[in-house]
C-alpha cells in the first residue's frame, strides 16, 4: 500500500511539473553567458581573429560614456583574449596607447594572475597596467573598478581602499561594477576579521549591508545597483563566516531585488546575471515561489555566476536547481488544483542548494572571482 501511494504521488508531482513549466525554455534552448546582440558579433569577429570590432566596440562606448557596457563588454573580451592572446597581442601591437586596448589587457592581467596560489604577489605588479589604462581615459571609470578588484586581492587596507573608491565615483557616482567590487573588498575583509577575531564577524557583515542600503536607496531607476543588498545578503549566505544577519534583512534586500527584476522585460540578457544571484538567494531562504518567478524572468539566459561556485558544470547545476524547485511545488499541490500565476514553489526542510538558511556555510572554499558581477 505504500508503494501504491508513493507511486501515486509520483505521477501526480510528473503531471504537476508538467504544468509548472509553462513559460519556462525547454532544457536544450538555456544558454550559458550569452554575448548581447552589440557583443556577439564582435566575438564572432574575434574568433577569426579580427580585433578591429572590439575596438569599435569599446571605442563607441567610451564615446558615449556608456560606462556599464564597457564595463562587461571589457570583461568579456578579456576572457576571450585569456585562450586567444596572440589576438590582444595583435591589438596592442597595432595600437599600443590605444585606451580600450590597455583597458582588456589591464582586465586580461587581473583574471590570469586571480586563478594564481601567488595571487596577492601578483596583483601587486598590475599597478603600471591599470595606471596605464587609467591615464589613457581620464574619464573612466573601470580602470579603477579593476584596481578594487586588485586591492581586495592584496588585502589592501581601508586607507587604499578609500582612496580606489573616491576615484571610482568621482567619475561615476552609479556604477554598478565599482559599487560590486567595493561590496566584494568589504565581504572579504570582513572574513578576514572572523579569523581573525570571530566576534568582530557579525559587525562586519553589517558594515557590509550598511554599505550597499543606502547606496541601492541613491541609485537612479532601474539601475542595477539596487539589487546592491541582494548582493550583500549573497555574500553572507555564502561566505565561510560564521556569523549571519537578521533574516528580515535579508528578506528586504530580496524583496529591493525583486522589485528591480520585475521592471525588466522577461528574458531580457542585461539584468540575467542579477536574476541568476536573486534566484540562489531565494532558494536559499527558501522562497520557492519568489525563486520560481525569477526562473520565469531569467528565461534562456543562465549565467556561470552564482552556479559555478557549487558546480564545475554551471548549466547542469542550473537545469538542476530549476527542476528541483519545480518538483518541490508539484509535490505539495493537491490532485487537480490549478497553478496560481504567483505560487511557483514551496517550503522544504533541505532546499536544491543543499542548505538550510541560517547556517550558511561556504560552497566555493577559497575560491573568488573577479568578474562575479
Amino acid at each position: 500500500m505504500a508503494l501504491l501511494r508513493a507511486f501515486i504521488r509520483t505521477a501526480r508531482m510528473t503531471s504537476t511539473t508538467s504544468r509548472l513549466a509553462a513559460g519556462l525554455p525547454a532544457d536544450d534552448e538555456v544558454l550559458l553567458d550569452a554575448p548581447d546582440d552589440r557583443l556577439g558579433p564582435v566575438l564572432v569577429a574575434a574568433g577569426r581573429g579580427e580585433y578591429g570590432p572590439a575596438a569599435e566596440l569599446l571605442a563607441a562606448t567610451r564615446a558615449a560614456a556608456e560606462w556599464e557596457d564597457r564595463d562587461r563588454h571589457t570583461r568579456r573580451l578579456a576572457a576571450f583574449a585569456r585562450s586567444r592572446p596572440e589576438w590582444l597581442a595583435d591589438w596592442c601591437a597595432a595600437a599600443p596607447q590605444d585606451p580600450d586596448a590597455l583597458l582588456v589587457t589591464a582586465q586580461q592581467a587581473l583574471d590570469r594572475c586571480w586563478e594564481s596560489p601567488a595571487r596577492a604577489e601578483l596583483l601587486r605588479g598590475l599597478s603600471p597596467l591599470i595606471a596605464a589604462a587609467a591615464e589613457a581615459e581620464p574619464r573612466d571609470p573601470v580602470p579603477w573598478r579593476i584596481a578594487l578588484d586588485r586591492a581586495r586581492g592584496t588585502n589592501a587596507g581601508h586607507t587604499e581602499f578609500e582612496r580606489l573608491w573616491g576615484e571610482a565615483v568621482r567619475r561615476s557616482p552609479h556604477h554598478y561594477g565599482c559599487h560590486v567590487a567595493a561590496l566584494q573588498y568589504l565581504s572579504a575583509a570582513c572574513c578576514a576579521q572572523w579569523r581573525n577575531t570571530p566576534h568582530t564577524a557579525r559587525w562586519s557583515h553589517r558594515e557590509c549591508f550598511d554599505f550597499a542600503e543606502p547606496a541601492a536607496q541613491d541609485a537612479l531607476p532601474g539601475s542595477l545597483v539596487q539589487a546592491l543588498p541582494m548582493r550583500a545578503a549573497f555574500a553572507c549566505l555564502t561566505d565561510d563566516c560564521g556569523a549571519t544577519v537578521p533574516r528580515a534583512r535579508l528578506d528586504a534586500a530580496a524583496d529591493l531585488a525583486i522589485a528591480l527584476s520585475a521592471g525588466y522585460a522577461a528574458a531580457d540578457p542585461w539584468p540575467a546575471e542579477v536574476r541568476n544571484l536573486l534566484t540562489y538567494v531565494l532558494v536559499r531562504l527558501e522562497r520557492w515561489p519568489d525563486a520560481l518567478d525569477q526562473l520565469r524572468l531569467i528565461g534562456p539566459y543562465a549565467t556561470s555566476s552564482p552556479w559555478d561556485r557549487i558546480s564545475d558544470d554551471p548549466l547542469g547545476r542550473f537545469l538542476e536547481i530549476r527542476d528541483g524547485i519545480r518538483l518541490a511545488v508539484a509535490s505539495e499541490l493537491p490532485q487537480g488544483a490549478p497553478v496560481p500565476p504567483v505560487l511557483q514553489a514551496i517550503p522544504c526542510p533541505q532546499g536544491p542548494l543543499g542548505n538550510a538558511p541560517g547556517h550558511p556555510r561556504s560552497e566555493h572554499g577559497e575560491r573568488a572571482r573577479s568578474g562575479d558581477h
